[in-house]
């Protein structure tokens, strides 16, 4: 059980493993996409401060529409999920055919959902700005910048449904170096397009950088070309390598009921709650929008410097997909059981950690990303806030993952629904204009601690293990 992905044939044979062996198969599938987490973490913080550097009006300008961008991510991961699960119990099952097949139709409609969204993202980006009450000097900056991104969302939704398709066979590491090379090109390619140029200084000799000075719309046309590398060397390993995966027989392509149906099932409320829960996102910019550049940078920086803290439980999340579906898919109800309420304590326990260390060091990480001191000290204040609500936040991520694996979306999709409209817009909306940003991120602490504690007592009633989506 020391390997990085189950022994499928010895869970489908009744092996049953110990718990330091669980332990152990979740924290070896988890690193590799911490790792990958960590790196796109790093990325965020570099790209903040390259934005940065040209002042708090150029990081408002992503800011504004950043919530928006996440909705346009957000979509195209949910119809990679309704696929990417069913190859996960298919896997465990042992029909690696009927994966492949999965994989295929997979394909095709990502490819057609993202350009859908693209397309959509271009028509609105003109007036996005307006609609989300930004200040009139954001508008050309966060509208080409918004535009741009939209793009981007075509190798994103192709790069989402490669990763998951890689995870769920059980292979985590190939994703994960695929996606720290993203964070690097992604790097390469915003120093060449976001300033005019630069000095690169080693000891005595120094390198004068050419560069386009493109500004905030450089920094999105770098991760439109590092997401459109990454994507196709995803799908080439995918499509290839994977020893599962690979296409090397012939199959359909053709969207066929007895697929499209399980992906619908497994999509459609984390589509929805997606929509829903992301527009309440857009609403929250919204309320924070008229607290002025300043709030609205800090807001910005504040949750791309988050990000270091919740990196754990991503991988976790991710681990917990991959293993309780294979599990549900060997039909080993037990094991599911197991290692779905083991990630979860693993989960909260290292983003417990992790919460400590970002309110100790909330200043110093904040002084990575801006010059300004004003959103420096606001930003450090509000992330302190956040700190405190990291254990549950853990809680409803990697149950989330875990229930995703077993097919259960429904219950999960309503919870983020209730929580993010009946607590977190309600609480931001009151608190916003007497207590500022402070009172905003007051507010969504409290209901990340309500969403976790929804997705606890979820996770122990056990009532998810019944949505097997393939019998």
């Amino acid at each position: 059980m020391a390997k990085a992905a189950l022994d499928i044939e010895a869970l489908r044979n009744g092996a049953t493993p110990t718990r330091r062996q669980m332990a152990w198969t979740v924290l070896v599938m988890s690193l590799p996409a911490i790792l990958a987490e960590l790196s796109t973490t790093l990325m965020q913080y570099i790209d903040a401060s390259m934005v940065g550097s040209l002042g708090a009006h150029a990081t408002a300008s992503i800011g504004i529409v950043e919530s928006t961008i996440w909705l346009l991510d957000g979509l195209a991961g949910c119809v990679a999920a309704g696929f990417t699960v069913q190859v996960a119990q298919l896997v465990g099952a042992g029909r690696d055919e009927d994966a492949r097949n999965v994989f295929r139709q997979g394909l095709v409609v990502s490819l057609l959902f993202g350009a859908a969204l693209a397309l959509g993202g271009v028509l609105v980006s003109s007036s996005l700005p307006v609609w989300l009450g930004a200040d009139p000097a954001l508008y050309v900056d966060a509208s080409h910048y918004f535009r741009i991104c939209s793009c981007a969302i075509i190798p994103v939704a192709l790069a989402r449904l490669g990763t998951g398709m890689l995870q769920c066979s059980g292979d985590m590491r190939t994703p994960s170096v695929l996606n720290v090379l993203c964070c690097v090109l992604d790097v390469c390619f915003n120093s060449l397009l976001i300033r005019s140029g630069w000095d690169l200084t080693l000891g005595s000799f120094t390198l004068s950088v050419p560069g386009l000075g493109l500004g905030t719309p450089g920094a999105a046309l770098g991760t439109l070309l590092a997401q459109a590398v990454t994507a196709a060397l995803l799908l080439w390993f995918a499509m290839t390598r994977s020893e599962r995966l690979a296409l090397r027989e012939r199959g359909t392509w053709v969207p066929q009921v007895k697929t499209m149906r399980p992906a619908w099932t497994v999509s459609w409320p984390m589509l929805l709650e997606r929509v829903v829960t992301s527009s309440a996102y857009v609403a929250c910019t919204a309320i924070v929008a008229p607290l002025g550049v300043a709030a609205v940078a800090a807001n910005s920086l504040a949750i791309t410097a988050e990000a270091v803290c919740y990196m754990p439980g991503y991988g976790i999340e991710v681990a917990a997909t991959t293993i309780v579906g294979q599990a549900v898919g060997a039909k080993r109800r037990d094991l599911a059981r197991s290692f779905a309420r083991l990630s979860t304590v693993l989960g909260m326990l290292v983003m417990t950690a992790s919460g400590a260390l970002m309110f100790a060091f909330a200043p110093h990480i904040m002084a990575m990303l801006t010059p300004d001191a004003t959103v420096r000290a606001l930003g450090a204040q509000v992330l302190r806030i956040e700190a405190f609500a990291e254990p549950l936040f853990a809680a409803s991520m990697v149950v989330a993952g875990a229930l995703r694996g077993a097919g259960d979306t429904l219950i999960p999709s309503v919870f983020c629904l209730a929580s993010m409209w009946g607590v977190r817009i309600p609480l931001m909306a009151l608190a916003a204009p007497r207590w500022g940003l402070v009172g905003v991120w007051c507010a969504m602490a409290f209901e990340l601690c309500v969403r976790g504690a929804l997705f606890l007592v979820r996770l122990l009633r056990d009532r998810w293990l019944d949505h097997a989506l393939w019998e």
